[in-house]
Parts: structure tokens; C-alpha cells; sequence
């Protein structure tokens, strides 16, 4: 399911949200997505017009809806967690997002698509902000287990504008790898994306300051990924 939807416990707005994203990319598959309407979307689903507004604005929303689902699905299948940190972690991150944007240009979707890409930058940022947002917090929460006290911690850059930053780079690294033709093997640009990446998820973190000491405990030398 989609990230927006991946709190939905309903089962009928479950199937309701997978069965207009299954029309929608069911169509995609002999339309291009500017010719594609509402209507031919709600008929392929077999829900009225009325239904379809009740989950989505526009088809818009409902395709950033459809690629961020797809995305994080393929996070979840790798049970990706990012630890404050933790190389390791981040690697795989990178890595993911690599074979994710690898399989959806080979298919030739971005290309086909005048509205795919820029829904699919979008959706894929908005994936990895979240992870690294709860990884970022939950090093915080770790060092106040400790004992230290939140007002002793140094004025910080807030976890969510490192992660909105680190995840627009993750991002558009990936992309800029992916245009190269020449490009070199993906293990060795995970490790040159990472040596970028993560000293701006430890910015303004101290050794003093909770974050730092929660993500103590994770420290190690950076991995490749597989």
C-alpha cells in the first residue's frame, strides 16, 4: 500500500485504494498517462466517480500514490530499518532505491510517462524521509534513555530537515549515477554516496547530545551493499 495508506486499517478502503491503483496501472500499460481520464480509471475499477474522489484528488495523486506504494513495498520486502549511525543501514537504503529506479528505467516507464518521473522522485524521497526521520528519532530517544537531560543537548539542525535533505540527495545522487553512461558499478556508488549521505545525518549532533550517544551503540565500519 501506499505510504499515505499504510495506516489504513479499513479492509474496504484497502481494496478500494488497490483496485484504482491496479486500473490505473492497468491502463498505463497501452495509454500514455495524459490520456487517461477519471472516468476510463473508475470504470476499469468498477467504483463510481464519487468513490474515487473520496480517496484521491486527481489522477495525479492517485499515481504518486501507486509509485510510493510500489517503493515502499520494496523497502519493506527488505525489511530496511536506518539506525542512527549506522552505515550499514544507510548502504542499504542507497542501494534499494538504486534497484527500485534501475527496474522502473529498464521497463521504460519514465520514458513512456511525461508525469511518471517527476511523481516518482517525489514518492521515493517522501519513502526514504520517513525512514531516516524514525531512525533519527529513536537515536534521540535512546540517548534520553541514558539519562541526558533534552535541554543539555546543543541548539541542532531538527531531524526532519535532516532528513527531508539527506533524502532529496539520496534521491537525486541515484539519479545522476543512473544517467551516466558510463556509470561505475553500483556497490562502488552506494560507497560514494554514503561517505556524502551520512555525515549530513550526523549534522550538528554532538558527542555530548542524545542523538549521538544513541547512535553510539551502532557505530561500525561503512558496509558495501550486496
Amino acid at each position: 500500500m501506499p505510504i499515505s495508506d499504510c495506516q489504513v486499517r479499513d479492509p474496504r478502503i484497502r481494496r478500494t485504494r488497490k483496485l484504482l491503483q491496479g486500473a490505473l496501472g492497468t491502463l498505463m500499460q497501452t495509454k500514455s498517462f495524459d490520456e487517461i481520464s477519471v472516468q476510463d480509471i473508475t470504470e476499469v475499477a468498477t467504483v463510481n466517480r464519487a468513490t474515487f474522489y473520496d480517496h484521491y484528488t486527481d489522477k495525479f495523486a492517485l499515481l504518486e500514490a501507486m509509485i510510493a506504494g510500489g517503493f515502499h513495498e520494496f523497502l519493506d520486502e527488505r525489511n530496511l530499518r536506518y539506525q542512527t549511525g549506522c552505515p550499514g543501514a544507510l548502504s542499504a537504503i542507497i542501494q534499494a532505491t538504486c534497484d527500485f529506479l534501475m527496474q522502473a528505467h529498464s521497463r521504460g516507464a519514465c520514458d513512456r510517462q511525461t508525469a511518471f518521473e517527476p511523481l516518482m522522485d517525489a514518492a521515493i524521497v517522501t519513502a526514504i524521509r520517513r525512514l531516516l526521520i524514525v531512525g533519527l528519532e529513536r537515536g534521540l530517544e535512546r540517548g534520553l534513555e541514558r539519562g541526558l537531560d533534552r535541554a543539555a543537548q546543543p541548539s541542532t539542525v531538527s531531524p526532519d530537515l535532516i532528513a527531508a535533505a539527506a533524502s532529496a540527495a539520496i534521491c537525486g545522487g541515484v539519479k545522476q549515477w543512473l544517467s551516466v553512461p558510463d556509470r561505475p558499478p553500483a556497490r562502488e556508488f552506494v560507497a560514494q554516496l554514503l561517505e556524502l549521505v551520512l555525515p549530513m545525518l550526523n549534522a550538528g549532533f554532538t558527542e555530548e547530545s542524545p542523538a549521538a550517544v544513541g547512535a553510539h551503540s551502532h557505530q561500525e565500519l561503512p558496509g558495501r551493499a550486496k
